[in-house]
Parts: structure tokens; C-alpha cells; sequence
């Protein structure tokens, strides 16, 4: 393998780990500048291609979902010698006030609502840490905190990105 002296963003992938953690910070700086810059390029020309894709099926698309009296979901149609697959996922919002009414409902009718709706409790983390400390002694057992994904930046000193 040819790996080049200078480490670019065209050439990172071949770099090993350990070589490119050795680098200087100034270098890494450089480098994740590159990479967010090639990244935004890449989501834009995925837009792009995205949205040509769908000038150019969409309507065969619609006519497919509505032959096979579809408002959703997935269509299989030829172009060419290929095929093309056109997914409209569904997307379901339930209003919360109207749900808890109906929850009401069924338990008020003697029947148990987590047959028919899925029943989760959210606490805000805001609202958790302004309580007194007597009522969130009390749900500390049922909280648990997991971290995120850890995300490095480097930035220059006394400078704003």
C-alpha cells in the first residue's frame, strides 16, 4: 500500500489510527475542517441526486401506489432493465391530550389500556432537577443517565468557528 507523506482528507482512510492520533493538533484542526467540508458537500449532492430522482419518479411512483389503492409504503416498478423502488414511509402522530382521554375511557370502562395503547412516562430533565430534593430522592430509582456519543471538536485558541 502507498500510503502519501501528507495525510489529506482523500487519503485518511489509508492512514492507520495510531499515525493520525500521533498528529499535531494543528493538523487534526485542518483535517476535521476538510472532513466537515467534503461531509457537507456529500449531504448536498445526496439532496441533489435525491431530489432528481424524485422529478423523475415520483408521478409513475403515485400512479403505482394508487393502481395498488396504497396512500403508503413501498411500489416496484420497471425501468429498463431496472427496477425502481419507491418507499413513502408512514408517519403516525397521536395527539397526547385525545390519547389520555381515551386511556381514561377504557380504564374508567374496567378494561386495561395497555391493550390497546402503549403507556410511557417522561420526565423532562429540566423539570427533574428544578424539584426539591425529597421528590427526586423518590424517582431516583426508576432514572437512569447513559451519555451520548462523545464529539471532538478542535478549535483555535481565542477564535470562534
Amino acid at each position: 500500500m502507498n500510503i502519501p507523506n501528507r495525510i489529506t482528507v482523500d487519503t485518511l482512510d489509508q492512514w492507520p489510527i495510531g499515525e493520525i492520533i500521533a498528529l499535531p493538533a494543528e493538523e487534526l484542526a485542518q483535517l476535521q475542517i476538510e472532513v466537515e467540508e467534503h461531509f457537507r458537500k456529500a449531504k448536498l449532492l445526496r439532496d441533489w441526486f435525491g431530489g432528481a430522482l424524485t422529478q423523475k419518479y415520483a408521478d409513475r411512483a403515485l400512479a403505482e401506489r394508487v393502481s395498488a389503492n396504497k396512500d403508503t409504503g413501498t411500489v416496484r416498478f420497471d425501468d429498463g432493465d431496472f427496477t425502481v423502488v419507491a418507499d413513502l414511509p408512514k408517519r403516525v402522530d397521536w395527539d397526547q391530550e385525545k390519547l389520555a382521554a381515551m386511556v381514561a375511557r377504557i380504564r374508567d370502562a374496567g378494561d386495561e389500556p395497555a391493550e390497546y395503547v402503549e403507556l410511557a412516562y417522561r420526565v423532562s430533565e429540566r423539570k427533574y432537577v428544578a424539584w426539591p430534593e425529597a421528590i427526586r430522592k423518590g424517582f431516583e430509582a426508576a432514572r437512569t443517565v447513559r451519555s451520548g456519543a462523545l464529539k471532538i471538536e478542535i478549535v483555535p485558541q481565542g477564535g470562534d468557528q
